[in-house]
């Protein structure tokens, strides 16, 4: 039989969870049992790959300490790496007994909410202990407090020996109805190769990095678009103007699919061709795409495009008619 220990506290040299848990671990050891502990503030750049070391355990031991409130930000992230990368058919089948000892309020919560985390997780868990601990050497000496942390022992290597069994509970039904751990059905050998590639600050770093140069690759992709799509017509118009002696109107051409709409401004010789409104319109438009791109090829007039309603026109209609002698693209 092989028990683990998971402590997730600072590892202060006053923590009473230590003293429980050296205490406990000597039991399991007298009783044949192989114990590994694992302190959880020693391997907080790789707390993702811990849950693979459950492999081959038959039990764990969740200890962990409150300071002022909860269980710690190290057994939390344990617990998270559990959700995401740990490999649900063994947790599935591994007792679980937490451990939790305070210096302030609320060991008797953080004990329930370990219990209930594992129970979420779909493992199995035990009968735990929690207390609350003034002088940690007073109660060292307390014959009466190791008794029950000795009974503790005992009682989790009869659960895990006899294959304790428990009635059904709440938390496994939300687990089952409500909670999903991906979107991704994942083996447990990706999600022990995904736990690894997360723990890789260097990986994770080169990831990050890819994943930026992709963003900006595609942000100057889409500019470039945008560019396009803001000087589109423009220089058609421009390369086939034919300027018109003591002339000028304004036009504005709304083409589908353009946000803004196509101003033309005509002055004597000075062309000037732009997105957005100008100050003062003579003529109004409203044309497709396909029409357009058809009137910039020289397929169709803009005089015919207005009689075959293919464009529509209001404004002054002798400026309409000379839009196909400033710009002839035959």
């Amino acid at each position: 039989m092989k028990v683990n220990i998971y402590y997730g506290g600072r590892g202060l040299l006053d923590d009473p969870t230590s003293y429980v848990i050296d205490k406990m671990k000597v039991v399991l050891e007298e009783l044949r049992v192989e114990v590994q502990r694992y302190n959880i503030y020693e391997h907080k750049n790789s707390i993702s790959t811990l849950p693979q070391t459950m492999k081959e355990a038959d039990g764990i031991i969740l200890a962990t300490t409150v300071e002022w409130l909860g269980i710690g930000g190290y057994m939390q992230q344990f617990l998270d790496a559990c959700w995401l990368y740990g490999d649900k058919e063994k947790i599935a089948a591994t007792y679980m007994q937490p451990i939790v000892m305070s210096t302030t309020y609320g060991e008797r919560e953080a004990e329930v909410a370990l219990a209930s985390a594992w129970e979420m997780l779909g493992g199995l868990p035990c009968s735990g202990l929690c207390g609350y601990v003034e002088d940690l050497l007073s109660f060292e000496i307390n014959q009466d407090y190791t008794e029950i942390i000795e009974k503790k022992a005992e009682n989790l290597y009869r659960a895990i020996s006899k294959k304790q069994k428990s009635l059904p509970n709440s938390n496994q039904a939300v687990r089952q109805t409500v909670l999903r751990t991906q979107q991704l059905e994942l083996t447990p050998q990706e999600s022990e190769q995904l736990s690894q590639y997360v723990s890789n600050d260097v990986y994770v770093k080169k990831q990050k990095e890819d994943i930026e140069e992709l963003s900006n690759m595609f942000k100057d992709m889409l500019g470039k678009n945008q560019e396009d799509d803001d000087t589109a017509y423009q220089k058609e118009l421009e390369a086939h103007f034919v300027p018109q002696k003591d002339f000028s109107v304004s036009y504005l051409f709304m083409i589908e699919g353009k946000k803004k709409p196509l101003t033309v401004e005509v002055h004597n010789s000075d062309l000037r061709v732009f997105y957005g409104q100008g100050e003062k319109i003579d003529v109004y438009t409203k044309l497709s795409t396909e029409v357009m791109d058809h009137l910039l090829k020289g397929r169709m007039t803009f005089q015919r495009a207005f009689m075959t309603g293919d464009m529509t026109a209001k404004g002054n209609l002798k400026n309409l008619k000379m839009l196909d002698q400033i710009f002839q693209f035959n």
